[in-house]
């Protein structure tokens, strides 16, 4: 039985340049993968849209919701976005309870979302405390409760864009080297930022070296880095 993924971001194309690989590498496995983006970043990810004239806020979203939709197709995703909107980001107690629902619904081994941290955007430390909060409120701590309650999912955070500054210490390095071309297409898709695909791509390869070093496994070619935030069970060392 392949896992089952769900991924959580403030922004709709955020899943594509941090996860899109580990997507991609759990469905081609058997695995399925959920995306929520709680915003389309309409407002703060979207200035190449807003340079066309009469450009207009639906319009926007349109287009994210059909760039985010056709990149999740290509890594094997489901897309939805809970349209919260952007810089703000802001959770109310309706959008909470839409993530626990989500969360219950899903049933989630692993989640991925971002750091707590991020001193170059505003939207992602609240996307990653919604997060933790829904998990944390789905599967009741772990304990017996009075309400419906699902298996607590192991949780990480994906790389932020600036890694050395948002706290983020990657202690998991996916390979995604099978999968490499499918993140690239999925990455094409995102036509409203565009410019960011160099900068994964070469990150892929840079976070690749660093996971041949560890490991010494010489056929890593691309790899994401992911920060593990539980400790792990186990029966044995």
């Amino acid at each position: 039985m392949g896992k089952n993924l769900l991924v959580i971001g403030a922004h709709s194309a955020d899943f594509v340049w941090r996860a899109a690989g580990t997507i991609a590498l759990v469905t081609s496995q058997g695995g399925s993968a959920t995306v929520i983006a709680l915003s389309y970043g309409e407002r703060g990810e979207s200035g190449e849209l807003w340079k066309e004239p009469n450009q207009t806020v639906e319009n926007v979203k349109h287009i994210r919701h059909e760039e985010a939709n056709a990149a999740a197709r290509t890594v094997g995703a489901v897309f939805r976005c809970l349209d919260l909107g952007d810089y703000p980001l802001t959770i109310t107690d309706k959008a909470m309870e839409q993530l626990i629902a989500i969360f219950q619904e899903v049933q989630p081994d692993i989640v991925l979302t971002h750091t707590p941290a991020d001193p170059f955007n505003p939207d992602h430390p609240v996307a990653c405390q919604a997060v933790q909060k829904a998990r944390l409120l789905s599967s009741g701590a772990g304990v017996a409760s009075a309400f419906s309650r699902i298996t607590p999912p192991d949780l990480y955070f994906f790389e932020p864009h600036q890694p050395e500054l948002c706290e983020f210490h990657p202690n998991t390095f996916v390979d995604i080297t099978p999968v490499m071309e499918q993140k690239k297409k999925a990455m094409e898709c995102m036509k409203a930022q565009n410019y960011l695909q160099t900068y994964y791509t070469e990150l892929a390869s840079r976070r690749a070296n660093h996971a041949r070093r560890i490991s010494g496994m010489q056929e890593i070619k691309y790899a994401e880095a992911m920060q593990r935030t539980l400790p792990w069970v186990v029966k044995s060392l």
